[in-house]
């Protein structure tokens, strides 16, 4: 029986996680272009200076394109010139930093 009740535990906290990472949608650069177009979204070079000003001399190694619950949110990953990858998520409309993390 406690193998059991164990096993739902884990089967629960799998779902919850799944709930949470599908309520992400990747966006293509056409739609991307139009959110640019449109003014709903910043472009990415403006919403980057606050990234690199935090990290100088950081690369720019990849860049989507996300809505996460109605928010539209630039994830980024940077290899600073120490060699460390960093996770950074932006808000696309305004560029504040919500997330920065180092990349597992």
């Amino acid at each position: 029986m406690k193998d059991t009740a164990g096993y739902r535990a884990l089967l629960l906290l799998v779902l919850i996680a799944l709930a949470f990472t599908a309520s992400a949608r990747d966006l293509d650069q056409d739609e991307a272009l139009r959110l640019r177009r449109e003014g709903v979204i910043l472009p990415l070079e403006q919403l980057m200076r606050p990234a690199l000003q935090r990290y100088p001399g950081a690369t720019l190694l990849e860049a989507e394109l996300e809505e996460e619950d109605d928010i539209f949110v630039y994830e980024v990953e940077l290899l600073t010139e120490q060699g460390v990858v960093r996770e950074l998520e932006l808000d696309a409309r305004d560029g504040r930093i919500l997330k920065d993390e180092v990349d597992d």
